[in-house]
C-alpha cells in the first residue's frame, strides 16, 4: 500500500534528520523578512537561550505523532524571583499545520522582549514582574510537511494519525499530487462547453458562472492529484484528520458532532505533552495562542450551549480585546461560537474552564491587506456582493502582479492528466491566501506581539498595605489591612471562584507574641461593618478584583511584631513585616 510505504520511507527519512540535524546558521536577533522551517525554529529557539541564558530556559516537552521535538522557551528575570512565583504568561502557536506565521509572532516576542529589557521601561518591568511561556510550534509534524511537501494553503493542518477518511478500509492512500512540480498543490480545470463556468472577461485566470441558458466553457476538477486509490475519486483520503484545536477535554464532542475531534480528548501527543506543560505551571494566568487567518481577537463561550461568561470576567476580556482591536487596526475583538461559529473541545475553551486563564485565539492575517486600490476606489471595492463578482480576486491578482511581482500565483498550463486528459493547472499558491507576504510579516508580528505585551502589561500586580492599627484596650489592637491590584486582571477568573477550580489567595496574619482574635473582610469601613471569619480567623480566602482593592481587619492581641502574608497560585507572594504599638 502506498500509505505503509511512505509511513516506512517517512520513519527512516524523520529518524535521519532528527539524528543528523545541522545548525541552522540562526543568528540573535532574529530576522523576520522571512519564514522559518521546523528546523530553523528549533534552532531560532537554540539561538535566543544560547544569546540569553540567564533569563531564559528552553526544554522538549514531548515529541510528535512521527518523533519530531515540540520545543518550549520559559522567559524569566531569577534576580526577580522564581518563574512560578509570579504571574505566567503562555503564548502558543502553529497548532494547525498550515497557520505557520504564528511561531513568527511568538519568535518575534521573545526576541524584542530580550533585545529591548533594560533599555525601554516598560518592557524591563512586565518582564520582571512576569513569567512567560511560549511553544512556538505546536504541531511541529504540520510544520514540517508545509514546507517541505506541497500543499494548499489548508492542507497539512491536523495531526499525522492515519485516518480512513474515505471508509474504504485502507488509511491515507489518496494524498494529493504536485503534477506540475511548482511545489504547491493548486487547481485543475478542463474545456467543457457543456461546464458551469466561463472565462472572466476582465482577467482570463479567473472563471465566472454561467448565466442560464448560456453555454459553459469550464468545469472545475478541483485540487491538483490523481486517484490513488481508484474510486473514482482524487485526493479524498490524504494525511489523516485529528485537529489539535478540537481535541482538548473541556466541552469536547465526539466526531460525529465535532469533525477532527478525534477518538478521545487528548488523544495527540502534542495535546497531551502541552496539558502537561500547561499543569506543571499552575501560576498561568493569560494565555494566547495565534492562529493565522481572518484579524480577530476571540474569546469564548465555544457554543451557547455553555451560556454567557460572567460578567466580571467579561469586562477584564473587554479591556484586554478592546485594545488589542486598537493596536492592530482591521481586527476585531469577538466571541467564538456567536460571532463565528461553535467549537468543542477547543484548545482556549481549556485554559479558561481547567487552567483558569483568560485566553484569547489571535487570527493573524487579513486577506484584505493585500491591496491594489486606489483611494477613490475604496467605497465602491467595499460595496455589498462584491465577491460575487471576482472584484476582490481580480485585485488580489493585481497584488500578486504589481506588488509581489507574480509569486503568490501559478499561472494556467496545460498538463495531460491519466484520467481527465488535457486539463490546465494553475492557482493560489501554498504560501498565499492565509499569510503575509513576508515584505508585510514584521507588521504583522509586532503589532500582535503588542497586543500580548498590553495584556501582560495588565497582570495583576498585588501590593499589601497596613493602613490603620489603633489601640482598643490594653493589649488587643484593631488592624486594617488592603490589598490593591492596579491592574486589569484579578488574581483569578471569576469562573475559577465559582467552580472551585483551586484554592483562592490566602491573606495570613501571624507573629509569636500575637493571637489573632477576629478577622474578616471589611465591607463598609464607614460603619465599620465586618463579615468575621469564624474559625481560623488568622487565614483569610480571598480574590483581589483588577483596577480595584479588597480590605479586611483583625482584632490582635498581643505586642511587638508580626507578618501579613499573601499567597496566590497565580498573582504570586507577598510578606510584609509591621509591629503593635
Amino acid at each position: 500500500m502506498r500509505y505503509l510505504k511512505e509511513l516506512l520511507l517517512g520513519i527512516i527519512i524523520c529518524s535521519t534528520a532528527i539524528a543528523t540535524a545541522k545548525a541552522q546558521d540562526i543568528e540573535v536577533p532574529l530576522r523576520f523578512d522571512h519564514y522559518y522551517d521546523y528546523g530553523q525554529v528549533v534552532e531560532a529557539v537554540k539561538a535566543l537561550n544560547k544569546a540569553y541564558p540567564d533569563m531564559t530556559d528552553i526544554e522538549v516537552i514531548g515529541t510528535s505523532e512521527e518523533g519530531r521535538e515540540i520545543w518550549s522557551l520559559t522567559l524569566n528575570n531569577p534576580q526577580t524571583g522564581e518563574a512560578l512565583q509570579k504571574p505566567g504568561v503562555y503564548v502558543d502557536g502553529n497548532i494547525h499545520g498550515n497557520e505557520i506565521q504564528a511561531a513568527e509572532v511568538n519568535l518575534y516576542l521573545i526576541n524584542y522582549l530580550l533585545e529591548n529589557y533594560g533599555e525601554l521601561e516598560k518592557v524591563t518591568e512586565m518582564v520582571d514582574r512576569n513569567a512567560f511561556y511560549f511553544i512556538p510550534s505546536i504541531n511541529v509534524d504540520g510544520r514540517y510537511h508545509f514546507f517541505n511537501d506541497a500543499n494548499t494553503p489548508s492542507t497539512n493542518r491536523g495531526l499525522r494519525i492515519p485516518k480512513d477518511d474515505d471508509r474504504d478500509g485502507l488509511y491515507d492512500e489518496d494524498f494529493p499530487e504536485d503534477l506540475n512540480g511548482d511545489g504547491s498543490i493548486t487547481q485543475m480545470r478542463k474545456k467543457d462547453p457543456f461546464g458551469e463556468w466561463k472565462t472572466d472577461p476582465e482577467d482570463p485566470r479567473l472563471l465566472v458562472r454561467v448565466e442560464p441558458g448560456e453555454m459553459g466553457e469550464w468545469t472545475i476538477l478541483g485540487q491538483e492529484g490523481i486517484d490513488n486509490d481508484g474510486d473514482g475519486r482524487i485526493n479524498e483520503d490524504s494525511e489523516g484528520y485529528v485537529d489539535p484545536n478540537r481535541n482538548w477535554g473541556s466541552n469536547w464532542a465526539p466526531p460525529y458532532v465535532q469533525r477532527g475531534a478525534g477518538n478521545y480528548p487528548y488523544s495527540g501527543n502534542v495535546t497531551k505533552a502541552v496539558t502537561r506543560f500547561m499543569m506543571d505551571r499552575p501560576n498561568i494566568i493569560m494565555v494566547f495562542a495565534f492562529h493565522n487567518n481572518g484579524g480577530m481577537f476571540l474569546r469564548g463561550p465555544g457554543t451557547k450551549s455553555e451560556g454567557p461568561l460572567n460578567a466580571q470576567d467579561i469586562s477584564v476580556y473587554d479591556v484586554l480585546g478592546e485594545n488589542a482591536e486598537k493596536i492592530v487596526p482591521g481586527y476585531r475583538y469577538l466571541i467564538s461560537w456567536k460571532d463565528l461559529y461553535s467549537t468543542y473541545g477547543d484548545f482556549t475553551e481549556f485554559t479558561y474552564n481547567q487552567v483558569g486563564a483568560f485566553s484569547f485565539v489571535g487570527e493573524l492575517f487579513m486577506e484584505e491587506s493585500e491591496t491594489y486600490t486606489a483611494h477613490d476606489e475604496e467605497e465602491a471595492e467595499a460595496a455589498p456582493g462584491f465577491g460575487t463578482n471576482n472584484a476582490r480576486q481580480r485585485e488580489r491578482l493585481e497584488f500578486n502582479d504589481h506588488v509581489v511581482q507574480g509569486s503568490l500565483y501559478h499561472e494556467w498550463e496545460t498538463y495531460d492528466h491519466p484520467k481527465y486528459g488535457e486539463v490546465e493547472i494553475g492557482g493560489w499558491t501554498k504560501m498565499s491566501s492565509r499569510l503575509p507576504h513576508p515584505f508585510m510579516l514584521q507588521d504583522l508580528v509586532h503589532r500582535n506581539a503588542s497586543a500580548v505585551m498590553f495584556a501582560a502589561s495588565q497582570t495583576p500586580d498585588i501590593k499589601i498595605q497596613m493602613y490603620e492599627s489603633s489601640k482598643i484596650d490594653n493589649n488587643l489592637y484593631q488592624v486594617r489591612v488592603r490589598l490593591v491590584n492596579k491592574n486589569t486582571i484579578p488574581t483569578m477568573t471569576y469562573h475559577s471562584v465559582k467552580n472551585k477550580l483551586f484554592p483562592q489567595d490566602q491573606l495570613t496574619v501571624s507573629g509569636r507574641n500575637i493571637k489573632v482574635v477576629a478577622g474578616g473582610k471589611l465591607t463598609n469601613v464607614y460603619n465599620n461593618t465586618v463579615d468575621y471569619k469564624e474559625h481560623k480567623p488568622e487565614i483569610q480566602f480571598l480574590r483581589v478584583p483588577g483596577s480595584g482593592l479588597v480590605e479586611y481587619q483583625f482584632l490582635i492581641e498581643g505586642s511587638g511584631s508580626f507578618s501579613i502574608q499573601y499567597k496566590s497560585r497565580k498573582a504570586g507572594n507577598l510578606v510584609q513585616e509591621y509591629s503593635l504599638h
